[in-house]
This record gives C-alpha cells, structure tokens and sequence, in this order.
C-alpha cells in the first residue's frame, strides 16, 4: 500500500497566549499522526505542550459528536436523539423568531468566548449578532482586570518582545505558571540561563511546577501582590536603585510616588503577603541590581476583586527602575491589541444596525434568573446559543448557572465538539469540527505572529464548522445581505489582510506566519507610552471608565476608595472564622480550562478532583491524605479528596483544573464556590478570590 503520510503546518487554536506553530503528521484524508512544535517558528522553537502533542487522541476521541441531536429527557439527563441537520437548524431558527415576536431580538444571547482562538470561528458569530441586534456578552472570563491594570500604567495592550527573554539577567515570572500553561516561556527563560547564566524567579501562590524550575521561588497569599510590588520599589528608592533620571523624563509622578511608598516597608508587606522581611528584601535586592530585567506577566495574580490594582502595582516596578530603557529589560503581558487587523469582515462591523445589550458573561447565572441589574433592566433572556463554550463548567457561580440553564422557558442550542455540562442542558446540539477540519487564522497575544491554521483532514461525521452554523443561520433568518455570509473562511482570512495591508492568503498560506515584532523603540516605549502626556502613569486614572454598567455594585465605595498609586487594596474575599480559608482555582497541567478534561491520558494524569491543603491545617482540621472533605460557602458546597501538600502558605488551599461537574461526587464543579461579582473598575472574573470553610 502506498503511504501517502506528509506534513502540514497550522496553529494550535487554544486560549493560551502561546498560539504555537505545529508540524502536522497527516495519515490520509480523515487521519492525523503525531503533531510537533515547528523549529522554524522563532518563539514555538519545537516547543509545545503535552497535550498538544498527543491531539489524536482528541480528534480521533470515540466520544465527539458527530450528529445533530434534539433533548427528548429532562434537561441534564444526557437524554437525547439524532436528527438531521436540516430539523436541527429549523428548529432554532422557528425558536428564534418566536423568542424575537414575543420578547424582542435582545431575548437571544448569543454567548461565546475562546474554545478557539480563530479570528474566523470565534468572532464570525458577532456578524450574525449585529445583522439581528442580539445580545452579546462583555468578556469578563479572562482578560478585563489584568488588561485594565496594564493599560493604566502603558496606555497600550503591548509590551517587551519575548524573545529578548535572552538577553536578560534576571526573568521575573509573575502571576503565571507556564509548565503548566505556557510552556515557551519557561522554555525561553531556561534558555536565558543555560546561555548566560539569567536568574530566574517565580512569583505565585503556591510551589507549583515552574517554581520548581526557578533560582528564586515565592510563594505569597493571594491577592496580596501589589504589597510586594510596593515593598520593591520602597527598598528601590530607599538604596538608590530608583532610576530618577528616567522617572523624571518618562512618568507622571516619580516624586509623589516615592512619597507614597514611604511606608510600604518590608516589613508593612510582609505582614500582608506572608513572606518574610529577608524574602523580600532579597527579592528587590535581584530585581532592582540590574536593568535588564525583564518582567513576564501573567493572568493568575489579576483574578481578584483588586486584580486591576495588582497588575498596575507590578507594572510599575520596571519603571521605576528604569528597565524599560534596556534591551532584555521592561515588562510583557500580551500583544493582543498590536496587530490592528481589520476584521470588519468576519464580524460585520460595518452593517448599520442598532447597539447591542452586552451581557456580563460571567453573571450568566444571575442574567438567566432575571436580574434586573445584569439584563440592564431589558427582557429575559428567551433563547441560548453557545459556541466555544462550556458555561456549566467554567462559569463562577455554578448553582446559578444550573438553576438559570434547567429553565423550561428557555430554549437551548449548544454547538460543541463533546457532550459537555452545557451541551447536556441543551435543547438542541450540533456537533463541531476541531481546528484541523477547517481553515483558520491566528494572532499571537503571547508574542509577535499572525499564524494560519490550514484544513489539514475532513470533518468527522457530520461536523459543520463554526462558520458554516453562522452563515446557515443567517440566511435561515433572512439576514444574508452581508458579503460575510457569503464567504469561505479562506476568502474572509484574503480580505482581512488585505484590507489590513498584510498580504494575502496565498502570502500567509506560502509563509505560515506574518512576523509583526514591534521594533526597540515601540516596544520597549522609547518614544513615550501611549497615555495623552506620553508618560507612563504611576497615579492610575481608573474613575474615567466607571461610567460602565460592568463595574461592581459597590460603586460608590470603590470610586472613593481604590488608590490611584500602586498600593495593595484590601477588598479581596478575605478569610474569616467561618471561612477560615482562602481558595484559588488554577489551571491544571493536563487541561486547558474545561479542554482535555475528556480525554483518556490527561485524566489519567490527573487522577482525579483534589484540593492542595498544608499539613498543618489539614493537623488542625482533622484531615488525612486521600480523604474525602467537603468545602462549601454561601454559594454552595461539593466534596472532593484532600491532598496533603506543604508547598504552600497556611489558610490557603487549591483546587487544580476544571474538572468536568460528572467528576465530583455530588455533580457539582469547583465553581460551584466561586463568585461572580466583578472586579473593578470595569468587571472581570474573580475567579481565584474566594473563601470557604473546610469539614471531614
């Protein structure tokens, strides 16, 4: 028999900012073989993830779903039969209409977030969403405390290249834990040390496997790391490690700063974050001995009600220390908003229609149980479409969550690849294609590449792409008129970057990759930052952006309260005699969010749902290694197995990985016990600020 095996390249398509160029063994037509990270992609580097590389256990997983489905049992009882794909369409298109004659198009929501990066299958339901004035959701899952924090002090979404990584004499890794999430950070920090001896440190809440990589390892409580930012730049100032001279020609307010931060000791931080005083002040010793250092952010640190507060407090270190200046030196988080590709296209910006309801995606319990505040006293929510999504699981609040989904009055249509949580709350599924069934394109918010993704094998079953659903929707609907309904998911990525003037399709099909590094002087914000003054902002403007409806209930107090200048704001879920314990949801090797919770070898890896408790408190609390606990709080309760573990502070445990709800005993998930309040000032997910009490 003839082999015809050949190579193709594409992009893993998954919510991590590594977006990482992949060498695709292709089998024949339906088959792929092993996937590897490309060595010619200077920051993938033939680097990527475990779970990544063994993909063909997920494409090929005997549990996708392959057919339209309709619920003929209770909602959640999996209870479901095949049906054509032609019933299947009809019957959200008959249950929009009647959702939109008896309660106005806002009625449907239609609700997605990052299952997949693709600009193309992401963002093309928002074309379909203007073309009908449906609601939308506003993006609190993620990136709204940490993107906010980092804006006040840059006034841009960009940052350091990663790849200076190695020419760097210290690598802060703060907030993220990338052997976990991000593997080409670590691999680029590791880099930079094998070279030229960088020392490497490794901020976070507990000694997960980064810090067990890292020269310099601290493990602090949560939500208390502007205290140590604020400790740093005190013990900067106080031995003269403070780059006036810079301060002085690119801040707002070097010496109202220093002022403030004379105070914010040590010893004034070490009784908040846990740390001793000598930990710290070794900590600013290394960080503030050398320009080039070279701050590597991450989302973890900003899940907390004064996340936005956090990140700007750390941000603000490298300019204190003049670190911006030197090449291996300055700060990065993401490079989300570098790119400016025009996607008006993909998501019908230019179709003149009335704005939008957005939605708090993460109130998605509170918005389906009718409340006025988050409907923005409209109508209720009458009908449901998710795409790239499992809300059942990753949503916080989760009895909400249920309570709202379980509406007999609410109809349903989940497009999915497996029978998640949500999917089993569905009235309608359509099953969907992965990454490799369709053509796709990618930008880098981890580093400087627009990247295609090519269709490398034919969809399973009968699989539609996220395109196809959208476009067949739109003309069931009537609402075709838009040339973007009317286009390959190739054409929409031609005129994209055309209309961005970065080439074409063939161009990008012919490379794989646009390179879009920024040069030194943008980068490192040689030519000032990017606020009015051209200044980078110590004293953060955050009052400018209350006037959105997203930010917390407590408003009054907030605006009076959270400081301008980089502080620790104590607003956090602290821990009290009935909540002894402060919890955080991190991510798990094996999973990305709720993806990969199917498959065979990462829940082998995984074992099963666990919560990290220190030995002490598990002494005090009675509780043995392996034991079933329950934890609970206001919002609920679940039991999962204790697991002892010393590396971490007392009165703080974790729970790691989004385990599907069917994995817990009581089928109720970690988020069961997480808050869906918003941070401020503008929302996002709290995800890792939760307290809770701890019982055999």
């Amino acid at each position: 028999m003839k082999n015809n095996k050949k190579i193709m390249h594409s992009t893993c398509p998954h919510d991590c900012p590594s977006a990482c160029a992949l060498d695709i063994e292709v089998i024949d037509e339906k088959t792929i073989g092993r996937i590897k990270g490309s060595k010619d992609n200077d920051y993938t580097d033939g680097v990527i993830c475990a779970k990544v590389a063994r993909y063909k256990e997920r494409i090929h997983h005997k549990e996708r779903l392959t057919q339209p489905m309709k619920r003929i049992g209770k909602k959640d009882s999996g209870d479901f039969i095949p049906i054509s794909w032609d019933e299947a369409m009809s019957k959200v298109t008959s249950e929009f209409i009647k959702a939109e004659k008896e309660y106005g198009a806002s009625s449907i929501w239609l609700y997605y977030y990052a299952g997949t990066m693709g600009l193309v299958m992401r963002d093309g339901i928002n074309r379909l969403g203007k073309a009908k004035s449906y609601s939308s959701g506003y993006d609190t899952f993620c990136t709204t405390l940490s993107w906010t924090g980092y804006i006040a002090g840059t006034g841009s979404l960009h940052g350091v290249s990663p790849l200076e990584m190695e020419k760097s004499e210290v690598i802060v890794i703060w907030g993220t834990n990338p052997v976990n999430t991000q593997v080409n950070v670590m691999s680029h920090a590791i880099k930079a040390r094998k070279n030229h001896n960088a020392k490497i440190v490794i901020i976070d809440i507990y000694q997960n496997a980064s810090m067990k990589q890292a020269d310099m390892a601290i493990c602090l409580r949560p939500g208390t790391d502007g205290a140590l930012a604020c400790a740093a730049m005190h013990i900067a100032f106080r031995d003269g490690n403070a780059d006036m001279d810079y301060m002085h020609k690119y801040t707002d307010c070097p010496l109202e700063l220093k002022q403030h931060l004379t105070d914010k000791t040590p010893e004034w931080a070490a009784e908040i974050t846990g740390l001793t005083i000598d930990q710290i002040e070794a900590f600013a010793k290394l960080i503030t001995s050398t320009k080039k250092c070279y701050f590597r952010l991450g989302y973890g640190f900003s899940r907390s009600k004064n996340g936005a507060v956090n990140m700007h407090a750390v941000l603000s270190i490298p300019a204190v220390t003049g670190a911006w200046a030197h090449e291996g030196g300055g700060a990065f988080h993401s490079n989300s908003h570098h790119y400016n590709l025009d996607k008006t296209m993909i998501e019908g910006k230019d179709i003149n229609a009335p704005s939008r309801r957005l939605i708090d995606q993460c109130r998605i319990g509170d918005t389906l149980l009718g409340d006025k505040k988050t409907l923005d006293n409209g109508t209720k929510i009458a009908a449901l479409f998710i795409q790239n999504n499992n809300p059942m699981c990753v949503a916080p609040d989760q009895n909400k969550v249920r309570q709202g989904l379980m509406r007999e009055d609410l109809f349903t249509c989940v497009h999915e690849q497996f029978m998640t949580d949500t999917a089993k709350m569905a009235d309608i599924i359509l099953p969907a294609t992965m990454f490799l069934e369709h053509d796709d394109i990618y930008q880098a918010g981890g580093h400087h590449h627009i990247m295609l993704g090519k269709k490398a094998i034919e969809p399973l079953g009968q699989c539609r792409s996220n395109h196809d659903v959208i476009c067949d929707l739109a003309r069931r609907l009537g609402v075709d008129q838009h040339d973007g309904f009317n286009m390959t998911p190739s054409q929409h990525i031609d005129w994209m970057l055309k209309s961005s003037k970065l080439g074409d399709f063939a161009t990008i099909e012919k490379e794989k990759w646009i390179i879009c590094k920024p040069d030194f002087a943008k980068s490192h914000f040689i030519d000032g930052f990017y606020h009015d003054d051209g200044k980078f902002h110590f004293k953060a403007n955050w009052t400018v952006q209350f006037g959105q409806k997203f930010a917390p209930d407590d408003i009054d107090y907030i605006k009076n309260k959270m400081p301008s200048l980089p502080d620790h704001w104590n607003i956090i879920e602290e821990a009290t005699i009935d909540m002894p314990f402060r919890l955080a949801t991190s991510p798990a090797r094996n999973f990305l969010n709720s993806t990969f919770s199917e498959t065979k070898t990462s829940i082998r890896n995984e074992i099963r749902p666990s919560l990290l408790i220190h030995p002490d408190d598990a002494i005090d609390n009675d509780i043995k290694d392996g034991q079933l606990i329950t934890i609970g709080n206001k919002r609920g309760q679940l039991r999962l197995h204790a697991k002892i573990f010393a590396g971490l502070q007392r009165g703080v445990v974790i729970s790691e990985g989004l385990w599907p709800n069917s994995s817990f005993i009581d089928k109720s998930g970690i988020n069961t016990l997480t808050s869906a309040k918003p941070g401020a000032p503008v929302g996002g997910g709290c995800f890792h600020d939760n307290h809770i009490w701890i019982k055999p």
